[in-house]
């Protein structure tokens, strides 16, 4: 964590918003405050934080349609921190560009862990054209994977598919956004070619397919790379 690592909490509770202070504050974290989601596009503009953390629930606006927004061009981390816990809130959530998603009431310990991996995920992928992870490597420029020094030989679609949840490590991506980003529109509800070549990946990448642990399953969502 870096001493200029600085948070800007959008929610509308007061109370929660005090919560979250004095738990930030404590360990290292500048903290930024807004009560709804004009005051929150204005903060996050004016300071560009590390993260956002942000409720759905805001008087003026959904905080899906401000995350949407915000994606327009804020590039670092929001986490969502809501009491919203439906399935599609949080695969909607996911899908239109939230990092993380968290329900409330939440344990503070959890949520300062999910900072700091997204600020260090973050840090980590700005202009890296080498990804590495262990004893796999992924040039994103010559798109060649290599394990253990080796090229591992992948279709031109595997190169993609695994390089887009490589450049999302920690982040679950949803089965509707990885078909979209691949394939494209049409093939959305297409969950069978994701599964197929998943698998495909796992078999040439993992030292154990049938134990993953960069291609993880997020049953019902999506898939994450690594943690």
């Amino acid at each position: 964590m870096s001493e200029f690592d600085s948070i800007l909490i959008i929610d509308d509770e007061a109370q929660i918003r005090r919560l979250l202070e004095i738990s930030l504050t404590s360990n290292g974290y500048k903290t930024l405050f807004a009560a709804n989601g004009k005051e929150g596009i204005t903060a996050a503009a004016t300071y560009n934080p590390s993260v956002i953390i942000l409720d759905l629930g805001l008087p003026d606006i959904d905080g899906l349609d401000l995350l949407v927004k915000l994606r327009e061009w804020f590039t670092r981390p929001i986490i969502v921190l809501t009491v919203r816990n439906a399935e599609d809130d949080i695969i909607s959530a996911l899908d239109k560009g939230a990092n993380d998603y968290l329900t409330k009431p939440f344990r503070s310990g959890e949520l300062l862990a999910r900072i700091r991996t997204a600020i260090r995920i973050s840090d980590e992928k700005d202009d890296n054209p080498l990804l590495e992870f262990g004893s796999l490597s992924i040039d994103l420029i010559n798109h060649v994977a290599r394990k253990n020094d080796e090229i591992v030989k992948l279709t031109a679609t595997e190169f993609s598919l695994l390089s887009l949840l490589a450049r999302n490590q920690g982040r679950v991506l949803t089965h509707q956004f990885l078909l979209k980003e691949i394939w494209g529109f049409g093939y959305q509800e297409q969950t069978q070619y994701l599964r197929v070549f998943i698998a495909q990946l796992r078999k040439k990448i993992e030292d154990n397919p049938s134990n993953p642990v960069l291609l993880i399953t997020e049953s019902g969502i999506g898939y994450r790379f690594g943690n």
